[in-house]
């Protein structure tokens, strides 16, 4: 999924639970591999957020690392500069375990 897909998404089903409340804070998790930083979510956001509930909301990003398992030798490691090569093996192959994550996990109310 693009990441303006996912950020509308997420916008989305934020806009569903608050119910018409205006929302003072949201808390998104956010993987340091995903397919879109938090720069780009939060303009994306702010476009979105025009008009609605959610426009005075502040978003509030906690990253989540990211770790990958090697698929040869299956030792885990955190990939330097996003890049999955094993410092073990030197194996390119790797299932990621986290990092990829773009969710949310609290919505905060001004009620």
């Amino acid at each position: 999924m693009r990441a303006d897909q996912s950020t509308k998404a997420l916008f989305d089903n934020v806009l569903r639970q608050a119910g018409g409340k205006p929302v003072a804070q949201i808390h998104i998790a956010l993987g340091e591999i995903a397919d879109i930083t938090p720069a780009q979510a939060q303009r994306l956001w702010d476009e979105l957020a025009q008009g609605t509930p959610l426009e005075r909301a502040q978003i509030r990003f906690r990253l989540i690392p990211a770790e990958v398992q090697c698929m040869a030798c299956f030792k885990k490691y955190r990939p330097a500069n996003g890049e999955i090569h094993c410092p073990h093996c030197g194996s390119f192959g790797a299932k990621i375990l986290t990092g990829e994550e773009f969710h949310v996990e609290r919505i905060e109310t001004d009620e």
